[in-house]
């Protein structure tokens, strides 16, 4: 992946004040030839994000929340790619998700429209005119919402951070967090070669290209990843369900185990549910 130079085997000398921590540079190809992230040993408190990535970001680094799992499994066992990960730019997210469209539809199609869309309405994720083996075609990416942005998206990423990070009992109480060499949100996952998707995607940066098309539609920002999770911030999210039916063949295609292996295992209910008005979108690869 091409990218600028990594500001990271520079970190202690960068002024930067960071709470105790490692970089990881191991891969399953084995040690990179540079780090990959940083990231703290203990939990992240509330005001940890904004703090870092005020500083970070004029060295060229980004934060984000990172999380061990049910299974402990930190990012130095995150079995990361760089080696098999290409540059984000070089992807059109239209054509990665019509790709992903065609080959993991017709699991929601097929099912006697489980999706419960009006196979007539051009706007619902499984719609459009079926092709031969029984899928509806591709619907093409979402418009972005007619109403205006409200929240600066890097604070609205900032306070999701802070809620995460206050909750200790929550599910992700004890996250904490890292740094990454990555000039936007969207570029984090392919900056370290992360394979959460694996199963999915074995080139991260196509989902990344997805990821950058949502920061310009939707005011995106992937604020934690986990070994096979990732949540996003959505400072604009849709406010009609017309758009949010429309997104919701996005993340079918982006992430096809959000519906067909999590309730209500239904995309028009997941439209409704998860997408219209949320300002948290949050994904699980299997």
């Amino acid at each position: 992946m091409a990218t600028l130079p990594n500001p990271l085997p520079d970190l202690a000398s960068s002024g930067l004040d960071l709470p105790a921590g490692s970089l990881v540079d191991g891969t399953l190809d084995g040690p990179w030839h540079e780090p990959l992230l940083w990231y703290a040993d203990g939990p992240a408190a509330p005001r940890d994000w904004t703090a870092l990535r005020t500083a970070g970001r004029r060295l060229g680094l980004l934060p984000v929340l990172v999380t061990g799992g049910a299974r402990d499994q930190w990012p130095d066992a995150w079995d990361l790619h760089p080696g098999g990960t290409s540059y984000p730019g070089d992807h059109d997210a239209d054509e990665v998700l019509a790709g992903y469209w065609t080959d993991y539809a017709h699991e929601e199609v097929d099912s006697n429209g489980s999706d419960g869309s009006n196979p007539d309405d051009s706007g619902s994720g499984a719609s459009g005119s079926g092709d031969e083996g029984g899928r509806g075609s591709w619907p093409g990416l979402a418009p972005a919402p007619a109403a205006e942005s409200g929240e600066d998206p890097d604070e609205a990423a900032a306070g999701l951070a802070g809620v995460i990070t206050a909750d200790p009992d929550s599910w992700l109480g004890g996250a904490r967090m890292a740094l990454v060499p990555a000039r936007r949100s969207a570029d984090i996952p392919a900056s370290i070669g992360w394979s959460g998707p694996m199963n999915h995607e074995n080139d991260v940066a196509r989902l990344c290209a997805v990821l950058r098309s949502w920061e310009d539609r939707y005011d995106a920002r992937v604020v934690v990843l986990g070994f096979d999770t990732m949540i996003v911030s959505v400072g604009r999210p849709p406010t009609t369900p017309e758009e949010a039916r429309a997104l919701a063949a996005e993340h079918y295609a982006f992430c096809p185990d959000n519906i067909d292996q999590s309730p209500p295992y239904d995309l028009e209910v997941y439209a409704q549910k998860r997408l219209l008005d949320q300002e948290v979108w949050s994904f699980w690869w299997d």
